[in-house]
């Protein structure tokens, strides 16, 4: 791993810093948004007494739909042409509708039966994700477009990152704040109450990147589609068509399935554990005391929270030194570290302990979500060269199907492997020996693993940084220097 050789960023290929922040704020709505919509989902276990494999499969199926729906967005937005561009329209209406559904969904009437909450909830979550994906897609695709300079790309992703980053300084604390009794009842008031203060916070900044930014390559994407020969048949048939063959040419991208590989190794692993953290802190870490272990599971996220912010930076500058796939081998490797220490650091006898594995597990998705949203640029220019045609929102959206697919699985196996360590809500601090052993090999061994696979799906990525220069060049030669890029 040695620096490489740069091209320099020409001037009209730089992302003012306001842009480069009005693309972060949707970042902080997405990952606000994904960390509440798991993370509160302890509520209906710990709060409503639903058997935790309802629970898996509250937050399994409505990622099903959610997956499916993505592609689908992605394909309407590309080939969008309207006034506003391709995305913007999407991005300011999903936020709005996201905002309202969510709020809707935990607003959930006390003195039901269990399968109640079970069909409110279905059928809420998946009217939610539905609007989620209208504003998530649009916005994930609008990133790939923003320039097409290598560097600049790694720029703007870290700085979404960073930004975005602050939703997960603010998450870890949302069990307390549910649970707090100088701020709520109970955990049902407190689910309810909080949906509503987030829902006001996505409504009022989800909208801003439709403000603020403007699309650069609505010209290029236009003129490709009026190159191509459109399918015989009816519209419904036409869209069918062309819907089918731009989802199997971009699953049939080998650099993009072994980037989808990769996050659905580290995103998914880290979400199959994401609610185990919390019981192995409360259960054997604190004993069985709820208040005290959502403090040292919010303490121990704050600090990973604050750490994101260097990693973030880090991450960025280690990638233009070193290159992108280094860079990514770099983070997951110091990340692994911290999920063993785990198996150490949560101890019963000092349980300061749990926030020094914090700093190391921000690199897993402190360097995910700067590396490969702009190894992912990278491989949409390749296909336009490849295809003639720009796919930002197909690509966008198969990686999220991708990534959402294996998360509606890892939230399913989250509750059968709750399930199978033998726990259970009424023997509170009581729980049995195996059930905690069960825990902890489980939050600490399916990251670990799941790390592991990651560098090995990456390990072969082709497109280097001399590589993503000469596609460009091609591209800039073959379609002119003047429609590459529409300030």
């Amino acid at each position: 791993m040695h620096a490489a050789k740069h091209v320099p960023t020409a001037p009209e290929d730089r992302i003012s810093l306001g842009q480069r922040a009005a693309y972060g704020v949707g970042a902080f709505v997405n990952n606000l948004l994904g960390a509440a919509s798991g993370g509160m989902m302890i509520v209906l276990n710990l709060g409503f007494g639903m058997n935790p494999a309802l629970v898996g499969l509250l937050g399994a199926i409505p990622r099903f739909t959610d997956a499916l729906t993505d592609p689908i967005m992605g394909f309407i937005s590309d080939g969008t042409h309207s006034r506003w561009g391709r995305r913007r329209p999407y991005i300011f209406a999903g936020a709005l509708l996201t905002a309202l559904l969510f709020a809707l969904l935990w607003q959930l009437p006390r003195e039901q039966s269990e399968m109640f909450y079970f069909w409110y909830f279905l059928v809420g979550s998946i009217l939610f994700y539905a609007a989620y994906t209208m504003f998530a897609t649009p916005w994930v695709a609008l990133g790939y477009e923003l320039t097409p300079d290598y560097h600049e790309r790694t720029r703007l992703m870290g700085t979404q990152n960073f930004i975005g980053q602050t939703a997960f300084m603010v998450s870890p604390w949302f069990l307390w704040i549910m649970t707090y009794k100088g701020f709520f009842a109970d955990q049902v008031a407190g689910a309810s109450g909080l949906a509503i203060i987030l829902a006001v916070v996505v409504a009022g900044l989800g909208i801003l990147p439709a403000i603020v930014l403007r699309e650069r390559m609505a010209a290029v994407a236009a003129a490709e589609t009026g190159r191509a020969r459109p399918p015989r048949g009816g519209a419904l048939r036409r869209n069918v068509v062309e819907f089918l063959r731009g989802f199997r040419i971009t699953m049939s991208s080998g650099p993009f399935l072994k980037l989808s590989a990769a996050t659905f190794l580290l995103f998914n692993g880290f979400m199959l554990i994401a609610s185990f953290q919390s019981y192995v802190i409360i259960y054997y870490v604190c004993g069985g005391d709820q208040e005290l272990g959502a403090r040292w599971a919010g303490l121990a996220g704050t600090v990973g929270g604050f750490a994101n912010f260097a990693v973030v930076a880090f991450v960025a500058w280690l990638g233009t030194r070193i290159g992108k796939r280094h860079a990514f081998f770099v983070s997951t490797s110091v990340a692994m570290v911290g999920y063993a220490l785990k198996w150490v650091c949560y101890n019963p006898q000092m349980p300061w302990l749990v926030v020094l594995p914090a700093p190391l597990l921000a690199f897993s998705l402190g360097g995910l979500f700067t590396l490969v949203p702009s190894m992912i640029a990278d491989v949409v220019d390749a296909d336009e060269l490849q295809t003639h045609q720009r796919r930002e929102g197909m690509f966008g959206s198969i990686f999220w199907f991708m990534v959402k697919l294996g998360m509606s699985a890892a939230l399913a196996g989250g509750g059968y492997m709750l399930n199978a360590s033998g726990f259970e809500v009424a023997l509170g601090g009581e729980q049995t020996a195996r059930t905690i052993l069960m825990l902890r090999v489980f939050d600490a061994g399916v990251p670990l693993l799941c790390s592991a696979l990651a560098i090995w799906a990456v390990a072969t990525f082709p497109i280097t940084e001399a590589r993503a220069y000469e596609v460009r060049r091609q591209l800039e030669q073959r379609r002119g220097r003047a429609g590459a890029v529409q300030p």
